[in-house]
């Protein structure tokens, strides 16, 4: 039986660029925390998807000489290949102009309108494209040629007087979000950005249009003909329809996955979901979602990286250097979740060299090469006498699964593979401590010499283990050359960790180095 649902989202990602760095950082990552988690026993439900109406849409497609819809349905292979090439296992892939959608869209604002939290009015200030937002004229900068700019983007904006909308009362919710944070200190991570949106939410909440009627490229509102639905009041809403909202055909799903344990998000977007989300949420009289992370911004040479600046890579490109495993390894263990992290392929070589060639690689041809040298390619029996004899690597494996969980819980992914890694290195150095070739050499040290290398290929099947939700098909490689089954078909890591599951007798098959070691003068984007 699993443990219950476990259920969280990345962001649903515009389509007006194909995937670079950045969306695939949060995917992953979303990634490692569904395969963890299905390995830990829970229901998984993993929701991504893309955001293909409003404005921005309508016009990437008129430039291209393309209808909206066109456009969208062009962008969508580009994202599922990415995944796929990625190894993203999500459960539902949401697409904003699907009907199942509409009908997500319709059926909640419809249900704030009859409750009375929505009325019609005219906005009066100016609207970033790009950003989709609305900016009062006080909030705007002014560039060079004295042209109002948006603030965050610096593009110019719009203006947007006299234009009939449909507002949300989020003025309303200014006392409730306050409280809500004070109790749910939880809600928002890192800290610094829970602080960055109390402090915006105490500076005080002005009501959100919800609607358009200058352009119909989105869902249309079923209380008013000729106003469709703000892109925001649209994308947000596709969380649940991942999880069965307004689908019939999913009887249950939604009351059994929502409230969703997290949110993945970049720190640009956490407003949208850390104070238009939950007020929505708090109006519908639905529970708001345990946790909104936040996490930073990849940089290069100390700038963000972005379409527009010409800097933001193809995953495809590193993969064709690294490989997929090294890719997600690299991303998950080196750049902190949570902060901004700086990348570049110095580093990546680097942490491809020692981590994964040196450390891991390594250790395991060395010890199948002597599973298959000294044992004939199987797993040695452990002598009886050496059964609760001292065995360090037993110590540190019985307390990884404690650290490990801890760390994964906290989406701390950098310490949870720095736990893996400590087993590993302590591996490399029992492997040169107890000298197995000398060993050999002595045929009164047989027992010993089996203890020993079953010790090393358990020790590596427990790395293999906690790796998986990182690497998952080198770990599936390792437990194959181990004689074992795929690892993603645990569910109970925990009873799969503890020392003593890799069986005697076991085929153990030595391959092909599984990180050949990088030249890093001689790398170079394909």
């Amino acid at each position: 039986m699993p443990k219950g649902s476990y259920s969280f989202t990345t962001p649903i990602y515009y389509v007006n660029a194909a995937p670079h760095l950045g969306t695939a950082y949060t995917t992953i990552a979303a990634d490692t925390v569904a395969r963890y988690q299905r390995m830990n026993g829970y229901d998984v439900a993993f929701v991504t998807g893309l955001d293909e109406h409003g404005q921005k849409v309508a016009d990437t497609a008129a430039g291209h000489g393309m209808t909206p819809q066109a456009w969208c349905d062009s962008m969508e292979p580009a994202f599922r290949e990415a995944w796929d090439l990625l190894d993203i296992t999500y459960t539902d892939f949401v697409r904003t102009t699907e009907a199942r959608h509409a009908r997500t869209v319709q059926r909640f604002w419809t249900d704030l309108y009859e409750k009375g939290f929505l009325y019609k009015g005219a906005y009066e200030g100016w609207y970033c494209v790009h950003e989709e937002t609305y900016y009062a004229e006080s909030d705007l900068e002014k560039d060079e040629s004295g042209i109002l700019v948006c603030p965050d983007c610096k593009r110019p904006v719009q203006e947007a007087s006299g234009e009939e909308n449909w507002f949300f009362k989020l003025s309303d919710f200014q006392e409730q979000l306050l409280a809500f944070y004070d109790e749910n200190p939880g809600f928002i991570k890192p800290e610094t950005r829970r602080n960055e949106v109390t402090s915006f939410v105490r500076g005080g909440l002005k009501d959100l249009s919800i609607s358009r009627s200058t352009f119909d490229w989105g869902v249309p509102l079923p209380f008013d003909e000729g106003h469709v639905a703000y892109v925001w009041a649209d994308a947000l809403l596709a969380y649940i329809t991942g999880i069965g909202y307004a689908d019939e055909g999913r009887p249950g799903e939604f009351d059994a996955r929502w409230p969703m344990q997290y949110h993945f998000v970049g720190k640009d977007i956490i407003r949208f979901h850390c104070v238009i989300w939950p007020a929505m949420l708090m109006a519908a009289g639905l529970p708001i979602t345990h946790t909104v992370f936040g996490h930073g911004f990849l940089l290069t040479k100390g700038e963000k990286m972005s379409k527009s600046k010409g800097n933001a890579l193809r995953p495809s490109d590193l993969i064709e250097v690294f490989g997929v495993d090294a890719y997600r390894y690299y991303f998950m263990s080196d750049v902190q979740f949570g902060s901004d992290g700086s990348i570049s392929m110095e580093r990546m070589v680097q942490v491809y060299n020692a981590d994964l060639a040196n450390t891991w690689g390594n250790l395991c041809s060395r010890v199948f090469n002597m599973t298959e040298k000294y044992f004939d390619g199987k797993v040695p029996a452990v002598a009886p006498p050496f059964a609760d004899a001292p065995n360090p690597l037993k110590d540190i494996a019985d307390a990884l699964y404690g650290h490990y969980d801890a760390a994964m819980g906290a989406v701390d992914f950098s310490a949870a593979v720095a736990a893996v890694q400590r087993l590993a290195g302590r591996v490399n150095l029992y492997v040169e401590e107890s000298a197995p070739w000398n060993l050999a050499k002595q045929a009164e040290a047989a027992s010993d010499l089996a203890f020993v290398i079953y010790n090393s290929l358990e020790a590596i099947r427990i790395i293999a283990l906690y790796l998986a939700p990182f690497m998952p098909k080198t770990s599936s490689e390792v437990f194959r050359r181990l004689g074992l089954g795929d690892p993603s078909a645990i569910t109970d890591i925990g009873q799969a960790g503890a020392w003593g599951g890799l069986p005697a007798g076991n085929p153990v098959e030595t391959g092909d180095a599984l990180f050949p070691r990088l030249d890093g003068e001689a790398v170079e984007l394909a």
